[in-house]
């Protein structure tokens, strides 16, 4: 293909890598690039279209972590085997996000939808403190921005990194230990290309985060869907339907969707299950720092004494997505595995935003933050609590919880999720089905909403009022 067809333009309001993020896909849905086809490297890339090499790096990152790329080391980096002809399937399947995805664009206005999961109280964010810091980190680390980073991360955050998780998590580990990201998808990456192959079977939570489970099963992995009660994932049903699985998702200190916490027992049977079967357990702690009532639980990590789990978190629900920025803390026995790794992926990118993050860390900024969101989205969650039994009381039931940005809400009617989602979209109400999120059908249909960028009580309400003529004319 003519590379200068990817050319962005500065002409656009959307940023370079983004603008040069979308040709790509493009190209891929009109068949332009097909499964299999190597594309250029960063440099030359860069060198062909005049642009920044971490422009270009930026992009790739993104299209690997979503599973566009595949990055092969040295033999280069080649459009996913995994896509089919997508040409033949048409464009839409790639350009567009399915109805219920986890994230999805702002509106035209650049607000955010109601109801629209995945996103921060962007209003709550401390923008005079990050902007004084993004000045000061400009100035401290001129030189140090314009040499090539370390592929695990900056030293500097992978050290208050693990300083925190240490007194907020109970997790005892250095920063050797600690690999920086772009993203959790990032994550996910490090390790599939660590310790798994493709054809690797591993439990996932039924329902469980749904882009997960989409970029693993097109990392070439496959998944067992393993039920989710009040105790958590089920571990005595993950044995009976696949004991020799190699690895496990879950999502212990806030079930994701669903809320539970991961009972102590449970805990201590799925580290004897991964211990004794050589499994790997990958905890994603996506959420516990929001916990409305007493401290946030105890991560699965720091239980494991046998060094079977890997520990996630990211910066995006508790500081902006725009980061992308999220970490893995790996056990002392495979840090040189994850090391060698590192250096041929992407990693988590420019030194800038990992500085900044480390001083909102190191200074105090990060626990005065999360201290203060604690309380606004316990707020925030009433607020829509208090809507929902005020207007829709007889048609949804709310599912207690006791921490999180988001509400799951059951169905008390026969009406479908999926059509009320698709409905409520088309009248600009980011709601997601439950059912989307399943691996097995279940009758029980469920709606799930953000709350966090609700500002006010009156936002709340009137956003419940619109999904009820929804509801009424589906």
């Amino acid at each position: 293909m003519d590379l200068q067809q990817l050319k962005p333009s500065r002409e656009q309001d959307a940023a370079i890598y983004l603008q040069l993020y979308r040709r790509f896909r493009e190209s891929i849905a009109s068949g332009k690039l097909r499964p299999g086809d190597r594309v250029p490297s960063v440099r030359s890339l860069a060198s062909e279209l005049n642009l920044a090499r971490g422009t270009v790096e930026k992009a790739y990152q993104i299209l690997v972590s979503e599973g566009y790329f595949v990055a092969n080391g040295a033999a280069g980096t080649v459009v996913s085997p995994r896509l089919g002809n997508l040409a033949e399937a048409g464009r839409a399947k790639v350009a567009a996000p399915p109805a219920g995805a986890a994230t999805r664009e702002l509106d035209e206005a650049g607000k955010v939808l109601p109801f629209q999961m995945g996103f921060p109280a962007l209003d709550a964010f401390p923008r005079k403190v990050w902007a004084r810091l993004a000045g000061r980190s400009l100035r401290t680390l001129e030189i140090a921005t314009m040499s090539y980073p370390d592929p695990s991360g900056y030293g500097p955050l992978r050290r208050a990194i693990a300083t925190y998780l240490g007194i907020s998590r109970g997790i005892t580990c250095s920063h050797e230990q600690v690999f920086v990201t772009a993203g959790y998808r990032g994550a996910l990456e490090l390790v599939r290309h660590t310790l798994l192959q493709a054809g690797d079977l591993g439990w996932y939570e039924d329902p469980g985060y749904i882009l997960a489970r989409q970029f693993l099963e097109h990392s070439g992995l496959r998944l067992e869907p393993v039920p989710v009660d009040d105790e958590g994932l089920n571990v005595g049903i993950g044995q009976q339907r696949a004991a020799n699985a190699r690895f496990v998702v879950v999502t212990p200190t806030h079930q994701s969707p669903m809320g539970s916490a991961l009972s102590l027992p449970r805990r201590l049977e799925l580290l004897d299950w991964a211990r004794r079967s050589q499994a790997w357990i990958i905890e994603d702690d996506y959420d516990s720092e929001f916990r409305y009532h007493g401290r946030p639980l105890p991560a699965l990590k720091s239980l494991d004494r046998d060094g079977r789990v890997m520990y996630t978190g990211t910066f995006s629900k508790v500081l902006f997505p725009g980061l992308r920025l999220a970490y893995l803390v790996v056990p002392a026995s495979q840090v040189g595995k994850f090391r060698d790794t590192v250096n041929y992926l992407p990693g988590p990118g420019s030194i800038l935003p990992q500085a900044m993050v480390a001083a909102f860390m190191e200074q105090g900024h990060f626990a005065r933050h999360l201290s203060k969101m604690r309380a606004v989205y316990a707020e925030r969650r009433a607020w829509l609590v208090d809507a929902l039994a005020t207007t829709l009381g007889e048609q949804l039931s709310v599912q207690p919880q006791a921490g999180g940005i988001q509400v799951l809400t059951y169905l008390n009617t026969r009406q479908s999720d999926k059509a009320l989602t698709t409905a409520a979209e088309a009248k600009g109400l980011a709601v997601q089905a439950l059912s989307d999120w399943r691996m097995r059908k279940s009758s029980q249909g469920g709606l799930l909403m953000g709350f966090a960028n609700f500002a006010t009580p009156e936002e709340a309400a009137a956003a419940v009022r619109r999904l009820k003529v929804v509801m009424a004319n589906p």
